[in-house]
C-alpha cells in the first residue's frame, strides 16, 4: 500500500490546506499542468497528481506525487515528492517523527516561499519579517547526518538546511 493512500494522511492534509479555495477556480487540466511543472518533464509526465482536497487528478506510474501551487504562500510553488517524501509529508502534517531510515527527495523547480526557516509550522512571517524566497530547487529530507554538513542560515544561492534542529530539517539545493 502506498503511503499517499492513507486516509489519515489525506484527512490531515485536506484540513491543513482547507484554504485552498483559489485552486478551485482552476480546471483539473490547469492544476495537473501546474503540479507537474515542479519536476523535470520526464518525472512529471509519469507522476500521480493530487489537489489540496486530496483528490487524485492523475494516476502515476513512477512513485512520484505532484501537488499544484500551495495557495497559502505568495508564490507559485508546486511540488513533487517521491514515495518516501510522501511519508515525510505525512509525518510533518501530523506533527509526528518522520520514518527512520527513509531518505526522501522532492522537486520544486518553480521555486517557493516559506514563512520561516526555523519554524516548520509558521503560516506567515514573524511581525516585520518578509517571506523567504527560494528559486528552483530540490530537497533531501530525513537525512540527519547530511543536515549537519550544511549551513543553517537561508541562502537561496547555495545548499542550506531549512527547519534546522527539528525532525523536519531538510536540505534545500538550488538548481539554477
Amino acid at each position: 500500500m502506498r503511503i499517499h493512500s492513507s486516509h489519515v494522511f489525506l484527512a490531515v492534509l485536506a484540513a491543513t490546506w482547507a484554504s485552498a479555495a483559489p485552486a478551485a477556480d482552476k480546471s483539473e487540466k490547469q492544476l495537473i499542468a501546474n503540479a507537474i511543472s515542479a519536476a523535470p518533464k520526464s518525472v512529471g509526465k509519469n507522476a500521480a497528481v493530487m489537489n489540496w482536497d486530496m483528490k487524485t487528478l492523475k494516476k502515476g506510474t513512477n512513485g512520484f506525487t505532484c501537488f499544484p501551487n500551495d495557495p497559502g504562500t505568495p508564490s507559485d510553488d508546486p511540488m513533487c515528492v517521491d514515495e518516501n517524501g510522501m511519508a515525510w509529508m505525512q509525518a510533518y502534517m501530523t506533527k509526528q517523527a518522520p520514518p527512520e531510515g527513509k531518505v526522501a527527495f522532492a522537486y520544486m523547480l518553480k521555486g517557493g516561499t516559506a514563512a520561516s526557516n526555523t519554524d516548520p509550522f509558521a503560516t506567515k512571517p514573524p511581525e516585520g519579517a518578509d517571506w523567504l524566497h527560494d528559486g528552483p530547487h530540490v530537497m533531501i529530507m530525513n537525512s540527519p547526518a547530511l543536515m549537519a554538513m550544511y549551513p543553517h542560515e537561508p541562502d537561496p544561492t547555495q545548499p542550506y538546511v531549512m527547519f534546522p534542529d527539528t525532525p523536519y530539517a531538510h536540505l534545500m539545493i538550488p538548481v539554477k
